[in-house]
């Protein structure tokens, strides 16, 4: 894999024992306790990610466009805050953040099966728990994102990244499949106390790492925030690989909102297939993402970084076409349901090394400033796309709004082919 340029420091895992080899990742405490945290984290959030919308298109019977507003609200956090949360994350310790941000979504999370059992749940009262959710995602999501470095070696970054993708899609890919069988025995509601556990769980595996969480250096009160972050925005957009990646994030996650937030509409509306199916789906994507991260770095070190990720968007966008026209209540579903997960094996070199790269390009002084930045331009453009999806799927169809989406999604790849064609195919330089 080519390696851009490394950050300016990069503190060494203080669990890791002085030996000629570096040890495994697994045999870092620090990183362990935050890989098993996060994988609690995530096995619970799989549940979620099927219970949320079948709470509102089930016993509340929210409509295309409501279901719309429901998957907005759960990105809405990274539009409002993405941007002053990386200056805010850089001034605190960015450990404590995680645990009080994994503590909150508990907490939410919660209050949606103790409202079913008063019998007082609403679509206002999802709106409002996915939009908390969302804001405290923004937080810790920038927080882990940051301090990880602080747990690895910077040369082990893209190995310690593939690790927590891998399990993390391991997790996903048993999640949905048992969520909706959960939600068949036990309801919607009550599955999501999986969930709030999940994050109580992580929690306490993050108060455990014992490396050093300094409170950072000073800064002035008042005017400063605005400055802060404008640098994290001028840093990004000035760094021509770090702009091309996260316009051709933002193009993609802008345009698979659309669609994604009409999927289950489809699926459990439309087609009436059974919550345990509708998991399928997931499980499906989480499983082919799981092995596209174990293809990832071979992947990279065949065919060059840069190319590899460009060639990973063509490829996933161009699956996810092919998969569209087989959504059926039928066996062309079983079809639609491999290509969905190959589409996610071709993704993940993007989603992985995407990530690795941001990391390794930036200085820790302004990582979490540009991780704020990244994922505000690109996560805050998934509430827009989540309520376009909304509007067409109410007014021209919930399947015109999926092939709006996927069509899109081809245009990702954009800015990296100009970035390729700019540098005279070696991208790899700052």
């Amino acid at each position: 894999m080519t390696a851009l340029t490394t950050p300016a420091s990069s503190a060494p895992p203080p669990s890791a024992p002085p030996s000629s080899a570096p040890p495994r990742l697994y045999r870092v405490a620090d990183f362990r306790r935050l890989w098993i945290g996060d994988t609690a984290s995530q096995a619970g959030t799989a549940v979620t990610v099927l219970a949320l919308p079948i709470v509102a298109i089930g016993p509340l019977g929210a409509s295309a466009f409501e279901t719309g507003v429901l998957v907005m609200c759960e990105y809405l956090g990274f539009l409002l805050f993405g941007l002053p949360a990386g200056a805010w994350t850089d001034r605190m310790r960015r450990r404590r953040v995680m645990i009080v941000c994994d503590v909150g979504r508990a907490v939410l999370l919660a209050t949606l099966p103790a409202a079913a059992w008063l019998d007082v749940l609403s679509l206002p009262q999802l709106y409002a728990v996915a939009f908390g959710v969302s804001v405290c995602t923004v937080f810790f999501d920038i927080a882990y994102q940051t301090h990880l470095p602080r747990l690895v070696d910077a040369d082990r970054l893209v190995e310690a990244n593939v690790a927590l993708e891998s399990t993390r899609t391991i997790t996903a890919a048993g999640g949905p499949g048992a969520g909706g069988a959960l939600i068949a025995a036990v309801t919607a509601p009550v599955a999501l106390l999986v969930d709030a556990v999940s994050f109580l769980v992580s929690a306490l595996l993050l108060s455990r790492i014992r490396a050093a969480d300094p409170r950072p250096r000073t800064r002035p009160a008042g005017g400063r925030l605005r400055k802060e972050i404008g640098e994290g925005l001028r840093f990004v957009f000035r760094t021509p690989a770090l702009r091309a990646l996260t316009l051709a994030a933002a193009v993609s996650n802008l345009c698979g909102t659309v669609g994604a937030s009409m999927l289950l509409v489809l699926l459990s509306g439309e087609l009436g297939l059974s919550p345990f199916l509708c998991g399928l789906v997931f499980t499906a994507e989480a499983i082919g993402g799981f092995l596209g991260s174990l293809l990832t770095t071979r992947v990279a070190a065949r065919f060059g970084e840069w190319r590899a990720m460009t060639g990973s968007v063509v490829l996933s966008g161009t699956l996810w076409l092919l998969a569209l026209p087989l959504l059926h209540a039928d066996w062309r579903f079983w079809a639609a349901v491999a290509l969905q997960g190959l589409g996610w094996t071709a993704f993940m070199p993007f989603r992985i090394g995407s990530v690795a790269l941001r990391q390794r390009l930036c200085p820790e002084p302004l990582l979490g400033r540009v991780t704020a930045t990244f994922r505000f331009v690109v996560w805050g453009c998934m509430p827009l796309g989540a309520l376009v999806g909304g509007l067409l799927g109410e007014h021209a169809g919930v399947r015109t709004a999926l092939w709006a989406g996927a069509l899109g999604e081809l245009l990702a790849v954009l800015p990296l082919l100009l970035l390729l064609r700019m540098r005279h195919g070696n991208p790899d330089e700052r």
